[in-house]
């Protein structure tokens, strides 16, 4: 397979991509709405996935709320991170890497979360190793849909933005990656399939399920 491979490198972005951490979260700021009559719609959610700032779920809560913010958020992010500690991997994930792997592509990160927050769980999964490269929130002025992570990503792994091919599962992701130069697979998670991806962008609806054969053949190769 290697021969055939028209790309050096795999730049994978992480939240929602390789743990979807994006859909739990999302779960648990709708329960919150709920529980104090309000409802919190999915493409107003959708604006802030895979970037930071671009939707304050806060504002759509009553003034009750805000007023306890920093006690709210605590609990919040508490029942949410033991969700996410609970979750496996996004299916076919972890085989897709391996055979990246295996194949002679390098392994890097992409993502607008902090090295804190990504590391914690790629190692809670034992997937650290398999990175070559980790380009974080803390390394860049701007993140998604801005270029930045991902000229970063192909800087550190000594590439051309033509050499490396981006997994996404988000429009501000897959956005980035094509304006760093690179090629693009969205593979959407539960909360970001419906968000408005150009047709022409090649994209995986059943997941990893057909592994890296799969991943490839939708960017094009063989």
């Amino acid at each position: 397979m290697a021969s055939s491979i028209p790309w050096r490198a795999l730049v994978f972005d992480f939240d929602g991509t390789i743990l979807d951490t994006e859909t739990r979260e999302f779960h648990h700021w709708q329960q919150l709405y709920r529980e104090h009559g309000r409802e919190l719609a999915l493409a107003d959610w959708q604006r802030g996935i895979g970037t930071w700032g671009a939707f304050d779920p806060w504002a759509g809560l009553p003034e009750q709320i805000q007023a306890n913010r920093e006690r709210v958020r605590a609990g919040l992010h508490e029942r949410i991170l033991a969700d996410i500690a609970e979750q496996d991997l996004r299916p076919g994930v972890r085989g897709v890497l391996e055979e990246a792997r295996a194949a002679g592509l390098r392994l890097a990160l992409a993502t607008s979360s902090d090295r804190t927050w990504v590391t914690r769980w790629l190692a809670q999964h034992d997937l650290l190793p398999l990175f070559e490269v980790l380009a974080t929130r803390d390394d860049v002025r701007r993140v998604k849909p801005d270029p930045e992570l991902y000229v970063l990503a192909t800087e550190r792994l000594g590439l051309r933005a033509a050499d490396c091919l981006a997994v996404e599962d988000s429009l501000n992701g897959a956005t980035a990656a094509l304006a760093a130069g690179l090629q693009v697979v969205v593979v959407p998670n539960d909360v970001t399939r419906t968000q408005p991806f150009p047709p022409t962008w090649p994209r995986l609806d059943d997941g990893f399920a057909g592994g890296l054969t799969a991943l490839l053949r939708a960017a094009g190769a063989g």
